[in-house]
């Protein structure tokens, strides 16, 4: 059997093809155009390396809910072509496989989950910090969606007495972690990319504090094993040691196992490919 996995994001599209053992046998990355520019390109792709089912992780947000009448599409996404779109529906109807929908951080927490950094593990939480902020939550072995999905990105947070900008850049919500805390909330805040700021800038003590916020919210949450933090802005390393540091004066001794952060908050260990990977699962998953 052959699996399809998409990796659908909000500026390129990834696809691929592996066999059961996982061994990506090709792949494939197009823009995220218009459906219309998309799809027909995508849909050519899997007719010309056809598989048993195909797995779907995408930019959102999605409706999940099996018993909702648009379920399977991108509902109010902020790209506006893509918005009320049925994607898994427009593949299924077009292959005539199974395709299975979530996130694009739900597949990667699958992914990090079975094959990765919380391997072994039956609760963990992956985030990716980059263009967005997004969640996924794998809890006793099993990804979590009740009414919706976690919006991790958009917990509410306390602005850090030097914020220049402590409302930050969501246009839904003040003080968002995603509104503070992404890569274009850093841009617009010191009018460099993380990527263009040097170890020693103050945008990283923020970007520390705001991060382990998150973090202790994760954890008096859904206290996961393990916190998985993955995206463009956390290929920048050195800012691992300023979150962990912050995460454990934040909860100040009141979680009694945790007398380190090390081996708690870590990177991923298939990244780049976590989504594209996690994909893949789901559509194995699925036969």
């Amino acid at each position: 059997m052959r699996f399809g996995a998409l990796e659908a994001g909000g500026t390129k599209m990834v696809l691929a093809v592996a066999d059961e053992q996982m061994n990506i046998l090709c792949r494939e990355t197009l823009p995220t155009e218009t459906p219309e520019k998309t799809m027909p390109p995508m849909i050519a792709f899997f007719r010309e390396h056809p598989v048993d089912a195909l797995g779907i992780g995408s930019f959102g947000p999605l409706d999940l809910n099996p018993a909702s009448p648009s379920f399977g599409s991108i509902t109010k996404t902020p790209k506006l072509t893509w918005r009320d779109y049925p994607l898994a529906p427009a593949f299924e109807e077009a292959l005539g496989i199974p395709c299975v929908l979530d996130t694009d951080v739900n597949a990667a927490a699958l992914c990090e989950a079975e094959m990765g950094a919380g391997r072994g593990l039956k609760n963990c939480v992956y985030v990716t910090v980059g263009t967005g902020i997004g969640g996924g939550v794998y809890c006793e072995g099993q990804l979590v969606h009740g009414l919706m999905h976690p919006e991790v990105g958009h917990m509410l947070l306390r602005a850090h007495p030097d914020d220049p900008a402590p409302d930050g850049f969501c246009p839904y919500h003040k003080g968002c972690l995603e509104g503070v805390a992404s890569g274009p909330a850093m841009e617009k805040r010191w009018g460099k990319s993380a990527k263009e700021l040097p170890k020693d800038h103050p945008a990283w003590e923020l970007e520390a504090h705001y991060l382990a916020q998150m973090c202790m919210n994760l954890m008096m949450t859904v206290s996961p094993e393990k916190i998985i933090l993955g995206g463009g802005v956390m290929s920048r390393r050195h800012l691992f040691p300023l979150i962990r540091r912050e995460t454990l004066r934040l909860m100040n001794g009141y979680v009694a196992c945790v007398q380190e952060t090390d081996s708690l908050i870590v990177p991923p260990a298939c990244w780049p490919d976590s989504g594209l990977l996690g994909a893949l699962l789901m559509a194995k998953k699925a036969k």
